[in-house]
Order: C-alpha cells, then sequence, then structure tokens
C-alpha cells in the first residue's frame, strides 16, 4: 500500500477530497489481520505497515467502534476481524475511520444550501451522486479482495453512454 494523498478539485465552491492517506493506513492496518488466525499484536502490526503505534491506536479504536474488529488483552492478546475478510466490506473500514467519503463541501443540513444563498451550487448534484458512486463500489470490495489482488477490474465500463434529450419544455 501506498503512502499517497489524493485531492481532486473544481471550483472553489465545491471540492472533492479523499484523505487517500488516512483510508489506506486502514487498510494496510487492517490486511494484515486476516493472514493471522489468532490476535495480532499492534506493535507487530505498526512495524511491519510503517505506522506509528499511537496513530494506529486511533485507526483501531474507530475499527473496534465499528464493530470490525475485536480485541483482547493480555499474554497472546492484540486485535483481530471481527468477521471473515471475506464479509469485510472496504466501505466499512472506511467509515469507521473518518466522516464518510463525501465528494462536495455542501452542507446538507443548511438551509443555506451550497450557495450561502439558499441554493445548490450548479455541480452539487454531480459531485453527489460521484459520491454515492465510490460508496457503491467500495461496499461492494472485500478486505480479501484488496488482499488477494482481486480488484482490477471489478468496475465494469458503461456499455453505451447514455445522451439526455431535451424536450420542447425545456
Amino acid at each position: 500500500f501506498g503512502r499517497i494523498r489524493a485531492t481532486w478539485q473544481l471550483t472553489g465552491a465545491n471540492t472533492m477530497r479523499m484523505d487517500a492517506a488516512l483510508h489506506d493506513m486502514a487498510l494496510a492496518a487492517t490486511s494484515h489481520l486476516p493472514h493471522v488466525l489468532a490476535f495480532a499484536m499492534m506493535n507487530e502490526i505498526a512495524q511491519r505497515q510503517e505506522i506509528s503505534l499511537s496513530y494506529l491506536e486511533q485507526l483501531f479504536a474507530g475499527l473496534r467502534r465499528g464493530g470490525l474488529v475485536v480485541s483482547a488483552r493480555g499474554p497472546g492478546g492484540g486485535y483481530r476481524l471481527a468477521r471473515p475478510a471475506e464479509e469485510t466490506r472496504i466501505a466499512d473500514i472506511m467509515i469507521a475511520v473518518e466522516e464518510p467519503l463525501r465528494a462536495t463541501r455542501c452542507d446538507l443540513a443548511s438551509p443555506k444550501g451550497c450557495t450561502g444563498q439558499n441554493g445548490r451550487c450548479v455541480t452539487h448534484d454531480l459531485w453527489e451522486e460521484l459520491g454515492r458512486q465510490i460508496h457503491i463500489f467500495l461496499s461492494g470490495v472485500t478486505l480479501a479482495d484488496v488482499v488477494n489482488k482481486r480488484v482490477l477490474g471489478m468496475s465494469r465500463p458503461i456499455e453505451q453512454p447514455v445522451h439526455h434529450q431535451q424536450t420542447a419544455a425545456e
């Protein structure tokens, strides 16, 4: 897993930002767990994945709260996946360690909307839908898919482009 930070920006009004470095570290740490039958010790995971122990503890606190890992104290203790890697969705890991992926900075609860003038910006629906598509894709990918390198080729291209036809009313 590479240590990257990805940022996409369309305009000053809309920014799609995904903290890929944070998500990458969480995936790297959890990817170590399917390889062990017993509990994995935090210091071993931190050393193997080159992640600071204190930061790894924060990630695993979120994973534990999300019900994705279980812990045991004492000799032989550590962390392990709460369910098989085949049933652990990447979307769940990302949500557990950070806010859900959002492709727009718009505050949906705000009565002022995106523009601050009681309305949505012109690109709002585009970025909101992109965020949904990312979540849908990551919900279909499991930790086992990542560990076994089965992700490439999972998305399907659209067979024919969809063209919007204008009606006389438009």
